[in-house]
């Protein structure tokens, strides 16, 4: 039996997530079939029920796949970081199509505990580089408040009025963020 770390295994698990996304993000949830998934990656149906028994397997290592984004690698200037960082989410919403995968989750996590969870996960994950860029904040309210604004801006934007804000837009939300940080410590 191949170890979890033999590159077969690492290789089918990364193709049959990146085609569990693609579908989900074609298809929707109810794409998201065992058979589509054996017939987009190019495995056999027997793997597939073999190493995700679920839909719910599938998606959760689908939205797993997105944690491999790139994020912004940090430089330890509060302004370059949270500027690279918010950049890098722009980039996933509009060339990693985001935007569609974080609405179908906060469709689907209304009804369903699991995708709940996957949910819960994602996000974490996705804003884990903004949080740790807002640690040297002292109050845990404010860092709180800087990456929901942050990130809100960008969600928002997107999926509400169907583009990324602007260079000028992302950075006076960063010096807004600054700011407010300023006056807190």
């Amino acid at each position: 039996m191949a170890e979890p770390n033999d590159p077969r295994v690492v290789r089918t698990r990364t193709d049959v997530a990146k085609a569990a996304l693609d579908i989900l993000l074609s298809e929707g949830w109810t794409g998201l079939t065992h058979g589509r998934v054996a017939k987009h990656s190019g495995y056999s149906r027997a793997t597939i029920y073999t190493h995700w028994p679920t839909q719910m397997d599938l998606a959760r290592d689908a939205f797993a796949a997105y944690e491999e984004m790139p994020h912004f690698l940090p430089t330890g200037d509060l302004r370059a970081d949270l500027t690279g960082e918010v950049q890098s989410f722009v980039d996933a919403m509009v060339n990693y199509h985001l935007d569609r995968g974080l609405s179908m989750l906060a469709e689907k996590a209304q009804t369903s505990a699991e995708v709940s969870e996957i949910r819960d996960r994602f996000v974490a994950a996705g804003e884990g580089p903004m949080r740790q860029t807002l640690d040297a904040v002292e109050k845990p309210e404010f860092r709180e408040a800087a990456t929901l604004m942050l990130c809100g801006m960008v969600t928002h934007s997107v999926l509400m009025h169907g583009r990324a804000p602007d260079s000028s837009v992302l950075s006076s939300a960063v010096d807004l963020v600054i700011s407010g940080a300023k006056l807190e410590s």
